[in-house]
């Protein structure tokens, strides 16, 4: 004769084993690493995404800053020897500084994502500040920070350039090359995350021995005109 075993006492017996093994789960110590590891890990991955940022952008600030220098350095020592006069400064010779900037900031894609202000500051009939010229390479449309080509023509009002409340000033009889660099950032890893921003640097240099200031010659054959 079989015994009838009530139907609470055999949900009670059915559980017992998932009991011992939630159990024997609770106390196992195996793979807890590998699961710590998993929790961690989506805060180690954003940890070493946001290294790699930073470090990117100190980068380009690096390198946007030894483009602007070198831009001004070559744009101080570029002219053509006249025999009968001072060396000239040509628009071919503007050109071809910024060539060279296209060959240092390659990878920056500058063309595209920046843009390279070079402005003569000089001294004015007035004895003022003023930019006698300024070109421009790069497909974006930033301004210079302190005008266009012409400010300061007249009168002692212009106080130089510069970012620092000291602005740099020319002396009489030279001129100083001032390079703007802007150039549109955009996060390496990060752009659904953090905006893009517009780094700038500038540098400066005078112009290396005699050179005329009066303009940029463009003798034939011409060459294009980078005009900002």
């Amino acid at each position: 004769m079989s015994m009838i075993i009530p139907h609470s006492t055999k949900d009670r017996r059915a559980k017992k084993p998932l009991r011992r093994f939630l159990g024997r789960l609770a106390r196992s110590t195996s793979a807890v690493s590998a699961v710590e590891l998993g929790l961690a890990m989506p805060f180690l991955m954003g940890l070493s995404l946001t290294g790699i940022e930073v470090v990117n952008l100190a980068l380009i600030h690096v390198r946007l800053n030894q483009l602007a220098i070198t831009v001004a350095d070559n744009a101080s020592r570029a002219k053509q020897t006249q025999v009968n006069g001072a060396p000239q400064f040509r628009e071919y010779d503007m050109n071809q500084v910024f060539r060279a900037a296209a060959l240092q900031g390659e990878d920056l894609q500058i063309p595209t994502r920046g843009r390279v202000i070079v402005s003569s500051l000089q001294v004015n009939s007035q004895g003022g500040q003023w930019i006698a010229w300024q070109r421009c390479w790069g497909l974006n449309s930033w301004t210079s920070r302190y005008g266009p080509q012409g400010t300061g023509a007249t009168g002692t009002s212009f106080a130089g350039m510069g970012y620092t409340t000291t602005k740099m000033t020319a002396d009489a009889g030279t001129a100083i090359m001032f390079v703007e660099i802007a150039y549109n950032y955009k996060p390496f890893f990060l752009g659904s995350i953090l905006p893009s921003k517009v780094i700038r640097k500038e540098a400066a240099l005078y112009v290396r021995d005699d050179r005329d200031l009066t303009q940029i010659y463009n003798p034939s054959p011409a060459q294009p005109v980078a005009s900002c």
